[in-house]
């Protein structure tokens, strides 16, 4: 058993090899910014969809997706169905999206609105993701843990520094590729999975799959639409969906890769919940129980598969916010400076996730709570923008701030399981900003103000 385990750990250590291989070898391909920013805008539809796949199930949306399921049994199907709905949305938008950008969203923002809305996005955007970072680098940590020759702070050592390394060395270009394969060991070690689960004999009596089953008493219609305004717009509107998007070759490539990542998040979905439901009755996590009833080998497939997951998040979320930060600092990521102020903010970033992820963890709900913060102030700009549906520009700061704040009152609110009130200021920030942006616009074509600045 010990030797199958170390057998285990040197395929991880191998992977993990392999990853930094990968950005060593894209770093020798970096002839200017844009090759690191977004790999030359060159990306075809395999690459953007393996990478989009891969950057969607996160550590968050696969544990999660099991963990949720595994309390709400089938109703954790809408999880990943929202994620779905919410690139189907996008699909039409997106090229607009690649027409209109070029390496963030807040610098989509500035281009519609000015300097003040590109800044509030550019100090919010890093500050949420410094806290998905760190959890990713806890989720890491978990997995390796369950090895006998890795502890926790090892653990989150080494995954932290195995994807800080590969993004630092080869930006997008290195993502691209990673993304690409981790999204190919995601879905195999689920298909692994669930063939055991049929293959191997159990007295596990699985909840029947029906439209009754969908809705219960933990999860209802309004939780849906929650889910819907709450997560599914960030699918719609996101700057690690918009990042993909920028690294496209054509429009139609976006929307092809976008439109095929939405049709094969649903079958995942219910291969995850699937997987959440059988476990349900043994009380264990799906690390755990998956050691039990694989074998060595699929455990190991399946051990890799889940770092896969922790890991394209992680590398995207940390390349975009140093991205962001380093454009906020010099106003132009196309300046030569730019380039070397991303890197060295890589490093920045990365250490203070995987110190947060090591030693304060208690701080990184507060930091996603910039996520709601997120949705409630910047998507129905980013979407009049995109559309370009007139607003009353002077009110666009006004209209983020304060709709990102009712977003977060409700959020806070909901956790102090005051659920109804809370549900009705996160409608209400929507209503709000809403309100701000199209109140007092000015219908005179006159004064009419293209993305371009022109008249």
């Amino acid at each position: 058993m010990r030797a199958i385990l170390m057998l285990v750990e040197l395929t991880i250590i191998v992977y993990f090899l392999f990853i930094v291989g990968i950005g060593v070898y894209s770093a020798f391909r970096i002839k200017q910014p844009v090759d690191y920013y977004v790999a030359g805008k060159k990306a075809g539809l395999v690459q953007v969809s393996g990478s989009l796949l891969a950057t969607i199930l996160g550590g968050s949306a696969v544990l999660g997706t099991i963990e949720l399921s595994q309390q709400n049994g089938w109703a954790a199907l809408w999880f990943l169905f929202s994620a779905a709905a919410g690139l189907f949305v996008l699909v039409p938008v997106s090229k607009y999206v690649r027409r209109f950008g070029n390496f963030t969203l807040p610098e989509l923002l500035g281009t519609f609105y000015g300097k003040k809305a590109e800044t509030i996005a550019s100090l919010i955007i890093p500050l949420a993701w410094l806290g998905i970072v760190a959890a990713q680098i806890i989720a890491a940590a978990k997995i390796l843990a369950g090895l006998p020759s890795f502890d926790y702070q090892q653990a989150a050592l080494l995954s932290g520094a195995v994807f800080i390394v590969y993004t630092l060395l080869g930006g997008q270009l290195s993502i691209l590729k990673t993304d690409t394969l981790q999204s190919v060991l995601i879905v195999a070690g689920l298909i692994a999975m669930l063939l055991f689960t049929q293959s191997v004999p159990s007295s596990t009596v699985i909840e029947p799959l029906n439209f009754g089953n969908l809705f219960n008493a933990n999860f209802g219609i309004v939780d849906l639409l929650i889910l819907l305004i709450t997560y599914s717009v960030t699918f719609v509107v996101g700057p690690d969906i918009y990042s993909r998007i920028f690294c496209t070759k054509s429009e139609q490539t976006a929307k092809r890769s976008i439109l095929l990542v939405a049709a094969v998040l649903i079958p995942i979905s219910f291969g995850l919940t699937y997987l959440g439901v059988y476990s349900k009755e043994s009380g264990e996590g799906i690390v755990a129980f998956s050691s039990h009833l694989l074998p060595r080998w699929a455990y190991g497939l399946f051990l890799a598969a889940l770092l896969s997951a922790v890991m394209s998040s992680a590398d995207t979320t940390l390349l975009t916010s140093s991205m962001i930060l380093s454009e906020l600092l010099t106003g132009n990521l196309d300046r030569k400076n730019s380039l070397a102020l991303t890197r060295i903010l890589i490093v920045v970033i990365g250490i203070f996730s995987l110190v947060i992820a090591l030693y304060v963890t208690s701080i990184i709900q507060a930091l996603l709570l910039a996520l709601t913060f997120f949705s409630g102030a910047f998507v129905v700009p980013t979407l009049a923008g995109l559309l370009q549906i007139k607003v009353n520009r002077k009110n666009v700061a006004a209209a983020m701030i304060l709709g990102g704040i009712f977003a977060l009152a409700g959020k806070l609110v909901n956790q102090l399981h005051h659920d109804l009130i809370g549900n009705l200021l996160i409608a209400l920030a929507y209503l709000v900003n809403g309100i701000l942006l199209f109140w007092g616009r000015k219908d005179s074509n006159a004064d009419k103000t293209d993305v371009t600045g022109n008249r």
